[in-house]
C-alpha cells in the first residue's frame, strides 16, 4: 500500500487529464461477511491480466497516452476508521486535475470520496447502482457502516440530486428516508431496456457501482447477494448511454472470498473499462 503522497506523485501528467485507479482496502464497516477488503488488487490483477486487452466496446485504448493510470491502494490507517485519510486523499487527486475511479473495499468508503467532489461541484449527481438503498440512519450500532453512506451524504445536504437503480430489497424506515430527502429510483430495466431521459440529467455524475446490483448469476462473489438482479449487459449499457459528463467512480463490495472463478472479479475489471472509457469520452 502507498501514502498519499506517493500516490499523487506517481500521477504522470498528461493532457488531457487522466483517470486514475486507486484501490481502498477496507471492510471494517461491512456487516454479515468480511473479504471486501482484497478486492482492489484482485480487480486489477484480472484488468490487467494477458487474457484480456485494455481497450473498451466503444475502441477507446486505456493504455494509450496514459489515460488511465493505476496507482495502486491508498495506505489506510490500520486502528481507526479510514474515512478522514480516504477524503484527504480525494481532495489531493481533485487538486491534481485527474478523474478518479476507487475501488473498495465495502460500501462505507463512498462517504468519504463524495465528499470533495461534493464542494468542487455544487450541481453533482450521484447515479447509485445497488440491490440496496444504503439508507439506514445506523446499522447494527453503527452509524458508519456499509448499510448507511446514502445517509451520511445526504444529511451533509451538499448533493444535488441522488439516483438509485437496482434497488430490490429496500425496507419501510429507508423508503421514508428517500422520501425525507427526495431519491429517485430508476425502476430496474429489463433486459437492455434503458433509457435516462425522463431523468432530465444535467451536470456532472459520480458513479457509485455497488456489485449487488448484477444479479448473482452474474456477480455470486458479493457478500450481500439479492436475486432478481440487472444483467452485466444492461448495466454496461446502462452507463454508456449516461448522458452527462462523469468526473468520479467507485466501484465496491467484490468479496473475493465468495467468488466462483474470478467471475465477479472479471465483471468489476470490465466495468473499470466502460467507466474510465465513458469518463475520458466525456469530459474535456
Amino acid at each position: 500500500m502507498t501514502s498519499m503522497d506517493l500516490i499523487t506523485a506517481k500521477i504522470e501528467r498528461v493532457e488531457p487529464p487522466p483517470v486514475v485507479l486507486l484501490g481502498l482496502p477496507w471492510d471494517g464497516s461491512s456487516s454479515h461477511l468480511s473479504g471486501a477488503a482484497e478486492a482492489p488488487e484482485q480487480i486489477r490483477r484480472t484488468l490487467l491480466s494477458p487474457a484480456g486487452n485494455m481497450f473498451s466496446e466503444s475502441g477507446v485504448d486505456l493504455c494509450g497516452a496514459s489515460r488511465l493510470q493505476v496507482l495502486g491502494d491508498l495506505e489506510l490507517p490500520p486502528d481507526q476508521p479510514p474515512f478522514a485519510a480516504i477524503e484527504q486523499c480525494t481532495e489531493a487527486l481533485l487538486e491534481e486535475g485527474v478523474y478518479p475511479i476507487f475501488l473498495g473495499g465495502d460500501h462505507s468508503v463512498t462517504q468519504a470520496t463524495v465528499s470533495p467532489f461534493e464542494t468542487r461541484y455544487p450541481n453533482l449527481t450521484i447515479v447509485h447502482f445497488d440491490a440496496h438503498p444504503d439508507l439506514y440512519e445506523i446499522f447494527d450500532g453503527d452509524p458508519q457502516s456499509h448499510a448507511c453512506p446514502m445517509t451520511r451524504i445526504l444529511e451533509r445536504r451538499a448533493l444535488h440530486r441522488l439516483v438509485q437503480v437496482g434497488i430490490r430489497a429496500s425496507t419501510h424506515s429507508q423508503d421514508e428516508l428517500a422520501k425525507k430527502y427526495d431519491v429517485e429510483r430508476m425502476p430496474t430495466p429489463h433486459h437492455n431496456s434503458v433509457d435516462w431521459a425522463d431523468l432530465q440529467l444535467e451536470g456532472p455524475i459520480y458513479v457509485s457501482f455497488d456489485l449487488d446490483v448484477l444479479d448473482p448469476a452474474f456477480a455470486p462473489g458479493v457478500s450481500h447477494p439479492e436475486h432478481g438482479g440487472l444483467s452485466t449487459r444492461t448495466a454496461i449499457t446502462m452507463i454508456q448511454k449516461l448522458p452527462s459528463p462523469i468526473v468520479g467512480a467507485d466501484i465496491v463490495e467484490l468479496n473475493p472470498t465468495r467468488d466462483l472463478n474470478g467471475l465477479t472479479a472479471g465483471v468489476a475489471a470490465k466495468i473499470v473499462k466502460e467507466l474510465a472509457s465513458k469518463m475520458i469520452e466525456s469530459t474535456p
